[in-house]
């Protein structure tokens, strides 16, 4: 199922409004992941990561992309369409699509991000 938050005119507009939309949908579990694009990337990775539950990252490229997914069980693409082309993000989204969470090691940083959002990660 795909899920269309706008926008939907090449006007410029409050990023945020959308970034969080796209977010507070996967963190419900309405869309199991989203897929923002804006110029840079940074503002919408700021905005949705500010939702519980959501693991925005911006990728540039393919390396970013699988490691995102397999070591960050990223739940958010993020892309500038100032700083990557066409071809590179369907790229990008193909691989960030397909690439799996390999946990192990990578399970526990994951939950220490978790703790860290919800105030719990004892250090």
């Amino acid at each position: 199922q795909i899920t269309d938050f706008g926008t939907n005119s090449p006007d410029s507009v409050d990023y945020p409004l959308y970034s969080y939309q796209v977010a507070r949908s996967v963190s419900r579990g309405e869309n199991e992941r989203g897929i923002l694009i804006c110029a840079t990337g940074i503002g919408m990775t700021i905005a949705a990561n500010k939702v519980k539950g959501i693991r925005a990252t911006p990728c540039h490229d393919s390396f970013t992309a699988t490691k995102s997914r397999s070591h960050n069980d990223s739940n958010v693409l993020v892309m500038g369409a100032q700083i990557v082309d066409v071809e590179t993000a369907l790229e990008i989204v193909s691989i960030w699509l397909e690439e799996k969470f390999t946990g192990g090691r990578h399970e526990r940083r994951v939950r220490e991000i978790t703790q860290i959002e919800e105030g719990t990660l004892d250090v």
